[in-house]
């Protein structure tokens, strides 16, 4: 009884029904679910429309518009904003040829939303590529029942301690597998850059990786993932949230790791370009630590303690294998003298496009100060 009252009532319906009607034909049409990124810069919204073919590329896909006064990004009185397609994949749950479509945000006059980070993050990556940025993002999660508690924690009380339940085993260990193994799946059907997952240190936490992406592809992939990872758990009835401090307490929180490496740093040699990154992010910590997460730091805050393999806040710091760290060098870099570093700050509901747009601007850009430059279009 205490399971079944944790799960959406929209979950307990018959799925055998719907599985009747998703095997129906479509006659040559297509159905494209066009995704975009709300007012509040970490909800994900979706509406669908019907193409009389299968789109071949993203050209392919119409621009189209939503009620922006419902998804706090408009005025009712100036309320439609504009879809602009820029990244598509197959859809996991309408199957070939349907179409998952991330889209931009546009205002009525067509300058981009407030959360629409994309934006100039394409800009920022324009102007690097020549460096060809890789990324590789570590999205932690937790997942929670209809009720708000943690998925599969004793309704009055807690579990046990820490420890048992990192990459753990076992029905008394990890909570929810079958959610993380559906979404791992619809990732890759999806061609979403999905290269790993695993329980987390907390019970009912888990990580799932997305990259290595160059530039751009980094934050388009990483929200699909996440837009995948919500649907999927509508279809469980349960509720992944990306809160960096989802229990207080003894409770490991949760972040959106960052693996960040250019064709210098890969080559070899590459290490004194990595230790030269890590020094000019040193001399702005306050700008990231402002731009990992939507508040401006207020949600890390709650995180970075210095406490559960995380850094404190306020203090920049970087060493080999330390995940306490702010920026973390694998032993194996510092072995080979070449490769990546690992930028733990970035709290689990961060914008992958304000993260990765952020370590260009100082690392590539060479800029300082808590200012950003402004860079004409091309």
């Amino acid at each position: 009884r205490a399971v079944a009252m944790s799960v959406s009532h929209s979950s307990r319906l018959n799925k055998l029904v719907r599985e009747q009607y998703m095997r129906l034909p479509q006659d040559g049409r297509v159905q494209v679910t066009y995704v975009w990124i709300d007012g509040s810069g970490e909800g994900v919204r979706c509406k669908s429309r019907t193409l009389d073919k299968e789109p071949k590329s993203i050209e392919d896909v119409p621009e189209w518009n939503f009620d922006g006064s419902s998804t706090a990004q408009a005025e009712g009185s100036n309320s439609d904003m504009f879809l602009v397609p820029v990244c598509m994949f197959r859809d996991p749950f309408c199957l070939d040829p349907n179409k998952l479509v991330l889209c931009e945000v546009l205002k009525y006059n067509r300058k981009p939303a407030e959360t629409n980070l994309r934006h100039t993050c394409k800009k920022v990556m324009d102007l690097v590529k020549d460096s060809h940025p890789w990324f590789g993002m570590e999205q932690e999660y937790t997942l929670l029942g209809i009720n708000g508690h943690p998925y599969g924690w004793p309704d009055n009380g807690f579990p046990g301690p820490q420890g048992p339940y990192y990459c753990g085993v076992g029905a008394d260990k990890v909570y929810g597998r079958d959610i993380v193994e559906s979404h791992y799946k619809a990732c890759l059907y999806a061609g979403v850059k999905i290269c790993g997952t695993n329980a987390e240190v907390m019970p009912s936490q888990w990580e799932f990786q997305v990259g290595p992406c160059e530039g751009i592809e980094m934050g388009d992939h990483l929200w699909m993932a996440r837009f995948i990872l919500h649907r999927v758990c509508e279809d469980f009835g349960v509720v992944a949230t990306l809160d960096p401090k989802p229990m207080t307490g003894n409770w490991n929180g949760a972040g959106c790791h960052t693996n960040y490496s250019t064709e210098q740093m890969r080559r070899e040699g590459g290490l004194k370009h990595i230790e030269a990154a890590i020094e000019k992010l040193s001399k702005r910590h306050d700008y990231h630590i402002c731009v990992y997460d939507p508040r401006g730091g207020r949600d890390n805050s709650r995180r970075l303690t210095g406490h559960h393999e995380t850094s404190n806040i306020f203090e920049f710091s970087a060493g080999v294998a330390n995940r306490g760290a702010s920026i973390r060098i694998p032993r194996q870099v510092g072995q080979d003298g070449c490769g990546y570093f690992e930028d733990r700050r970035p709290a689990a509901n961060c914008d992958p496009y304000a993260v990765t747009e952020a370590i260009m601007r100082t690392t590539v850009l060479n800029e300082t100060g808590v200012e950003t430059k402004d860079y004409a279009d091309h």
